[in-house]
This record gives C-alpha cells, structure tokens and sequence, in this order.
C-alpha cells in the first residue's frame, strides 16, 4: 500500500468538497479526512480546521498548487 502524508489543512466542508473533486478529476491519489468527532461535538474543527488532505509525498507540489488555483477561484468576484 502507497504511504500517505499530511499536504494540508481544509478550512471548511466547502473547500474539501472542491479539492476532492479536483483530484479526482487529474487522478491524484488522495484522502480527505475530517476532524470532526461527535463526542466533542466538532470542538477540535474550530480549533485545527475542518479536515485536511492526505496523499503520496510526491504529490504534494501538485496538489497544493491546486488549491493555491482553487483559493483564488473562490476569491474572485
């Protein structure tokens, strides 16, 4: 199995959403996972973000100019 690394931290659900569908679409192997624990009610998401991406190191160039793309995207009115 491929070792999977930390690339970044996702502010909201939203952006998650986005980023998922964008690698998938280049084929970028890839995780979304969400910090979200129903015994803390979410408190850890408002304090580290809503999740974060996890892929191959090699990857992770790749994958933070997209959501350097993605970031201005949303930006722009």
């Amino acid at each position: 199995m491929e070792q999977f690394a930390k690339v970044l931290v996702l502010r909201n659900e939203v952006e998650a959403q986005l980023i998922d569908q964008a690698l998938t679409e280049q084929g970028i192997p890839h995780l979304i996972r969400s910090y979200h624990d129903s015994a803390y009610d979410g408190l850890f998401q408002t304090q580290k973000g809503w999740g974060h991406v996890e892929a191959p190191p090699e990857c992770k160039d790749e994958i933070r100019a997209i959501y350097e793309e993605l970031a201005g995207e949303e930006q722009s009115p």
